[in-house]
Order: C-alpha cells, then sequence, then structure tokens
C-alpha cells in the first residue's frame, strides 16, 4: 500500500475497532443480565457466571462484525469527505479502486475473523456453554439446597439450609434421611459441599450432631467436630446432554452421524446450518460495499450525506434479513443453500456497480429542434 492508503487504512481500521468493541461490550451487558439466574436461583458462583458470559462472546462476535464494519467505515469515511482528505486524495492522481482498497482488504480481514468465528470459535463456545449449562441443572447442590427451604430429594432425603453465602459456605444446615428401616438426621453449624478422594460428591458437615432411631425403636445420638456425608448414591444422572445444531462443528453438520442426527436434528437443518457458517463472513463484504457507496457513491455535498446513509443502511438491513430467512427456508429446501450465497454476493455486485457508475458524467440527452428554437430565441432578444 501506498503511503495515502496506509493513512486511509488506520483512519479507516480504528473506528471499525471502536464499534465493533461498543457492539460487544452491549452484547456482554446483556448476556450478563440474563445470567444472574445462575447465581441468584442456582447458587452458582461469580465465575460461572463471567464464564457464561465469555463463552457468548463467538456468537455475539459473529454477528456484530459485519455492522460493526459497516458503522465503522460510514464514520471514517463521512469524516474525511467532510474535512476534504478524499477530495485532496481524488486531486492527487488516485483512482478509485486505489481509494476502496483500503476498506477492501479492511473488509477481508473482517471476512476471515468472521469465517474463524463461525467455523471454531462459535461451535466450541457453544459446546462448553451447553456443558457447563448442563453441570449447573444436574448439580447435586444445587438440586439439594435452598436458602430457606426444606429440599426433598432423591431416596427419602430431605435438606434444610438456612443461609448460603456467596463462597459457598452453608450456615444451620439440617439432613434428613429415611431409607424404610431407620430414619437418620444430622445437624451442622456450618458445611460444605466437595469431592473426596475418589472424586464423589460429599456434604462435610463442622460442628454438629448425628441420630438414629431404628425400626425397633432404637435411639443413637452422636456427636462431632467434622463428618463427611457421602451423596455418591443420590447423585445419579441418567439425562444427557442434547446439542444443538449450533454447537456442532461443521464436519459434523457436513457429515452427521446417527446420534447427532437423533438429537441434534434433521439432515437439511444441518445442512442449511452448515452453510450458514460459511455464508454468513460474506456480509462483510455487502457491509464496506455498502459504506462505500453511501458516501462515495455521489456526488459531494456540504449538507451531509444522511438520506444516502439511511438508504445504505436500510438496504443493508434488508439484505442480512433476507439471509436469514434463507437459512431457515434452506431446511425445508436445500437447493436454497446456494442462495445464501447468491443473495449477498449479488448485493456486493450491485453495490460495486453503484459505485462506480456514480462517476461517469450523465449524457445530455439532444433534442434538435428544441435545440433549434433555442438558439433563435436567444438570438432574437439578444
Amino acid at each position: 500500500m501506498t503511503l495515502i492508503q496506509r493513512y486511509l487504512f488506520r483512519q479507516t481500521s480504528l473506528p471499525v475497532a471502536a464499534a465493533c468493541a461498543s457492539l460487544a461490550a452491549i452484547g456482554i451487558l446483556s448476556q450478563s443480565l440474563d445470567q444472574l439466574e445462575v447465581i441468584v436461583e442456582r447458587g452458582q458462583s461469580v465465575w460461572v457466571m463471567v464464564k457464561l458470559t465469555l463463552l457468548a462472546l463467538p456468537q455475539l462476535l459473529a454477528v456484530i462484525l459485519p455492522i460493526g464494519l459497516f458503522i465503522g467505515v460510514l464514520i471514517a469515511l463521512a469524516r474525511m469527505q467532510r474535512e476534504q482528505e478524499l477530495t485532496a486524495a481524488f486531486a492527487g492522481g488516485m483512482t478509485r479502486w486505489q481509494m476502496i482498497a483500503p476498506v477492501a482488504r479492511l473488509a477481508m480481514m473482517v471476512l476471515i475473523l468472521n469465517l474463524f468465528m463461525t467455523l471454531f470459535a462459535q461451535p466450541w463456545a457453544q459446546r462448553e456453554a451447553r456443558n457447563q449449562a448442563f453441570a449447573i441443572r444436574t448439580d447435586l447442590a444445587a438440586l439439594l439446597v435452598e436458602e430457606g427451604q426444606f429440599v426433598q430429594g432423591p431416596d427419602g432425603l430431605t435438606v434444610y439450609v438456612q443461609q448460603i453465602e456467596q463462597n459457598g459456605l452453608l450456615k444451620n444446615l439440617f439432613v434428613y434421611l429415611d431409607d424404610g428401616k431407620s430414619t437418620q438426621n444430622w445437624s451442622a453449624a456450618e458445611a460444605r459441599f466437595g469431592r473426596d478422594a475418589a472424586n464423589e460428591p460429599i456434604l462435610t458437615m463442622i460442628d454438629g450432631s448425628w441420630q438414629k432411631y431404628s425400626s425397633r425403636g432404637v435411639l443413637e445420638t452422636l456427636s462431632f467436630d467434622r463428618y463427611d456425608f457421602p451423596l455418591g448414591q443420590f447423585s445419579a444422572v441418567t439425562e444427557q446432554i442434547r446439542y444443538k445444531p449450533a454447537d456442532l462443528y461443521l464436519r459434523q453438520l457436513l457429515n452427521p452421524t446417527p446420534r447427532v442426527l437423533e438429537t441434534a436434528g434433521a439432515r437439511n437443518e444441518l445442512l442449511a446450518e452448515a452453510h450458514a457458517r460459511i455464508a454468513a463472513p460474506l456480509y462483510a463484504l455487502v457491509a464496506a460495499a455498502f459504506a462505500l457507496v453511501a458516501i462515495l457513491g455521489g456526488a459531494f455535498s456540504r449538507t451531509g450525506y444522511s438520506l444516502r446513509i439511511a438508504q445504505a443502511a436500510g438496504a443493508f438491513l434488508v439484505v442480512r434479513v433476507v439471509g436469514y430467512g434463507l437459512v431457515a427456508a434452506s431446511a425445508w429446501n436445500p437447493w436454497m443453500n446456494l442462495l445464501q450465497y447468491l443473495a449477498p454476493l449479488a448485493a456486493v455486485v450491485v453495490a460495486t456497480r453503484l459505485l462506480f457508475r456514480a462517476l461517469k458524467p450523465r449524457r445530455r440527452r439532444r433534442w434538435p429542434l428544441i435545440d433549434q428554437l433555442r438558439s433563435q430565441l436567444r438570438a432574437r432578444f439578444a
């Protein structure tokens, strides 16, 4: 790149990065608010909420990268056009291709990054989030413990906790177990869930007492400083993780196993998702092309480019919505997967044609008779 092209690339890339970062921050804030349920209702730590929020970031970036590119390029080009920098570049002998080359390079970089997100980062993050959500849903501590409530567990187990602190410490615990032959109850001032040497779940009670009443009418009591109550027999999980198409890698979408087809969806739905993963990054080219048309696709205007920007934004929104519609339609009609690629490519071709057609001067239509009358009137009244 020439010196002026490096300047244009730098001036364009900074607003694009800022726009993507701003949109990502808004998305992270929205996700974090949704994940508060993990702490409030499931009793998980703040780190689990942060982990789930960050795992949603690749899917957010796959959506917002083209939008951030569109906004950033519009901001950069509008500023440079307003300050006559683009006019000076054209006056210095730069061609239209040389002017749009930095934006095209930036669009290709965003396309590659978006492709990495859709093909690798997004499915990995979605699978990790799905596994974490499954672990939370089947977490024995979350299932057995609810502050201020008697929770009935499996096999005659009942647990009551007066207070649950943020670090996971249980205050004033009461455990009742009825196995049909005898009844046992434990009470402890403090308790905490953990794992033993065999990685089995246990409930460690501190400063408590134990009572057992057998069917023969015998009562046994015991006080203890520390007692590890095994929970392995109550933690049998029969539910299995069910992955969605968004959680699968490209190879699994194109060549699904019978297990994947049974849990994730039909073959046509998986095929539509696979083509959507590949076609989605093409909208980065659409965003760059429409932003260029909004600023460079017409004559210079001292009053601004609000109308052209609104038209370009509306056109980009329509094209993107059509793309989402094609993904849904491709799940029912596999031949429509081809349109997932043709729609963004056609939009780029149309935008490029408008961009370069705007440079061609309009030819004045010649009307010989009118021109002759006009010349005669001028000669008579001159």
